[in-house]
């Protein structure tokens, strides 16, 4: 019974020392950061933190579209991003808590300057994770950081948080993640890009008033960690058969006496073959499968439909890579392509980070497109 005794006083003792809940923070008294946008101008890093409160866009029987959603905007500078980041922390009546940051959005000024400056700074803070998704933008921050969805839902159910490809079919540019793109970054011959968005002021109106929405304009390239070129959604179409995560695009099929039909296709796949010539220099040819269904033949056969969609892929592939050669950069990644199979002779051409690439290095375009259904028109398929 003494012994007992004993222990139990022990236990008591040493549950005193335990550190209790005192420092804990209560949730609603947390800022929580959603987005984060980084600028460099005058010299200073300039940050605009978005905070959103989760209570007015939570999802519930009781929701009501349409209903104002606040979006606060907080704005640091410094001579360092952490120092920026600290001038906003000054000002927040609330501690900013950082678990739910999902996007961050870069300018060109700071691009241009480099962009392992700001995703190390991040990846410091104990909070942030790796799976932000990292975007570029020609926009003021404050229009980006505020803009909204349809009926006048909240910016986490925009593209610049959802991805792209997971609500619509049009795009040829996929969102990346902040850690594919520092583990792409410092790949030999590895063309990074990162998906530039921008606010379309002219596709939709609430009742008569505009308003703008989000879309992907184009890309940015880098090499060695610095931006080389920004390339327009119009110039990248030939990217989309490059890249398989792409599950729906729509391709026009121009057909005889100026018709034209249209293929929708599915997660098309490109494959490169690097051939070394004779003289050092080395070509690329591209292999290309593409399968997809028919959304208008205008009567035309399933063969002229697939012949005729296999030249208009091909087109569009050697126009994007015209235009990336004047820009000097590599949406198909032939580069990497060559450092991977012939590591030796990508080293002796990229001496001095020389952009090798000129307009004979693109050599055969080998596609195969097969369309695997008509819809629900009973058009036979062979």
């Amino acid at each position: 019974m003494r012994l007992l005794t004993v222990k139990l006083v022990v236990c008591l003792l040493i549950a005193g020392l335990l550190p209790g809940c005192a420092n804990s923070r209560d949730i609603q008294n947390l800022a929580y950061v959603t987005a984060l946008g980084v600028d460099f101008e005058n010299g200073e890093y300039r940050t605009y933190v978005q905070v959103l409160n989760f209570s007015n866009i939570a999802r519930s029987e009781n929701t009501s579209l349409g209903q104002k959603v606040p979006i606060w905007i907080g704005m640091g500078h410094g001579g360092t991003l952490a120092l920026s980041l600290a001038d906003t922390n000054e000002t927040s009546q609330f501690p900013l808590f950082w678990g739910h940051l999902k996007a961050v959005v870069l300018s060109e000024n700071l691009m241009k300057r480099g962009g392992k400056e700001t995703y190390a700074t991040l990846n410091r803070h104990y909070e942030i994770r790796y799976n932000v998704l990292v975007f570029g933008t020609k926009e003021k921050m404050e229009d980006i950081l505020t803009q909204k969805s349809l009926f006048n839902l909240s910016p986490l159910d925009t593209i610049m948080f959802t991805g792209v490809q997971n609500r619509t079919q049009s795009p040829y540019v996929i969102a990346s993640y902040g850690n594919r793109l520092i583990a792409n970054m410092n790949e030999p011959g590895n063309s990074l890009y990162i998906p530039s968005i921008s606010i379309n002021r002219h596709t939709w109106l609430e009742e008569k008033a505009g308003r703008g929405m989000f879309e992907m304009n184009g890309a940015y390239f880098f090499d060695k960690g610095r931006v080389v070129n920004w390339m327009s959604l119009d110039e990248l179409k030939g990217l989309r058969w490059a890249t398989e995560k792409i599950s729906k695009t729509t391709l026009q099929v121009p057909l005889e006496d100026g018709h034209k039909g249209a293929i929708q296709f599915e997660h098309p796949g490109m494959r490169v073959i690097p051939k070394v010539q004779s003289n050092g220099d080395v070509k690329f040819d591209l292999k290309v499968t593409a399968k997809g269904t028919v959304r208008d033949s205008d009567n035309a056969t399933i063969g002229v439909m697939e012949k005729k969609a296999e030249e208009a892929i091909e087109a569009e592939i050697r126009e994007t890579y015209r235009a990336a050669l004047a820009k000097h950069c590599d949406p198909f990644q032939l580069e990497e392509t060559l450092y991977r199979k012939h590591s030796r002779l990508f080293h002796q051409l990229t001496k001095g980070g020389s952009f090798f690439l000129n307009e004979h290095s693109l050599g055969r375009v080998l596609v195969t497109v097969k369309i695997t259904s008509t819809g629900k028109y009973k058009e036979i398929v062979k």
